[in-house]
């Protein structure tokens, strides 16, 4: 008899361990749980406040259908905040495509220091939204902003631009801070995509005597567009969600011309207390944001087939 067949079949912890059916469904129950309470529920209570009359003042539940829905399509200002908040997410997710390559190519490049730059790079994204949104106030500020200094000492302007005193100046200014923030991550997920493309396609395009460009379109982009389709889709919904960014810089002003989805939503329902059509707001995101990931997917899915 061999010694396999007399050794002892072990606790019946160990068995469960050498089961990989159990290690799978162990594995994920901490990450199923988190995406539960901290996804799912608050999901959940977002669905039933948004047929109620639940307000600050009277949390009793009353069920009332479609009211919320109907008051939100009577309300001009979340039309323009619907506006706002596509402008706003197509605008800063061109931008952080093109800026996100540009600073991945010179990421990739090798020079003394790269990794400090690299880390340097990184620390718009680490920092804590609110905070850098707040240091950026300052920089938007009417009177004391550095900016506005730079831009008058230089003779390029005569007056102050008052960033976030003027409607269109007001958007371009929450535009570039979504772009400054999310730029260093799109740039860190196309890196990898640059640094996973094989050496010998690149020499084997530079023996053959293409340019930079003809490389860059014909070579570089399409080996890497998965993954930058994945950079426009994590750029499309933090841009998309993002209430911080508006609420710190303008809080929607002025006169709403840089309201979104979120922070209207926030301000209905948590500071003027009618957390129903607050909640009703919110949903609005949920179907978008849907469309948005299923169109980016499907396409990541195309071109990976192709």
């Amino acid at each position: 008899m061999s010694s396999r067949a007399t050794a002892p079949q072990g606790s019946p912890l160990r068995q469960l361990a050498d089961r990989e059916g159990f290690l799978a469904w162990a594995m994920l129950l901490p990450a199923v749980v988190y995406i539960v309470l901290v996804v799912a529920v608050p999901f959940g209570l977002a669905v039933a406040f948004a047929f109620s009359d639940v307000t600050a003042g009277d949390p009793s539940y009353d069920w009332v259908g479609l009211r919320n829905f109907a008051r939100i399509f009577e309300d001009p200002v979340f039309w323009k905040a619907l506006g706002n908040t596509f402008v706003f997410t197509a605008v800063s997710m061109a931008l952080i495509i093109v800026l996100g390559k540009v600073l991945a190519n010179i990421l990739v490049a090798d020079f003394h220091g790269k990794w400090v730059v690299r880390f340097l790079v990184l620390l718009p994204w680490t920092t804590p939204v609110a905070l850098s949104t707040v240091a950026w106030l300052w920089l938007y500020d009417s009177v004391y902003s550095p900016i506005d200094w730079v831009l008058r000492n230089l003779g390029l302007i005569e007056n102050h631009l008052y960033f976030l005193g003027r409607p269109e100046l007001a958007t371009a200014s929450v535009i570039a801070v979504h772009v400054w923030r999310l730029v260093p991550l799109a740039a860190v997920i196309m890196m990898v995509g640059l640094l996973g493309i094989p050496t010998d396609v690149q020499d084997a395009a530079k023996v053959d005597g293409v340019g930079f460009w003809r490389r860059m379109f014909e070579v570089t982009i399409p080996l890497t567009m998965p993954l930058i389709a994945v950079a426009a889709l994590f750029g499309a919904i933090f841009t998309f969600t993002d209430m911080a960014v508006v609420y710190i810089l303008t809080r929607g002003g002025p006169t709403n011309s840089t309201q979104v989805l979120s922070s209207w939503a926030f301000i209905v329902g948590i500071e003027g207390g009618d957390i129903g059509q607050g909640a009703a707001i919110a949903l609005f995101l949920f179907p978008l944001l849907l469309a948005a990931a299923v169109l980016i997917l499907r396409a990541v899915r195309k071109i990976e087939v192709f």
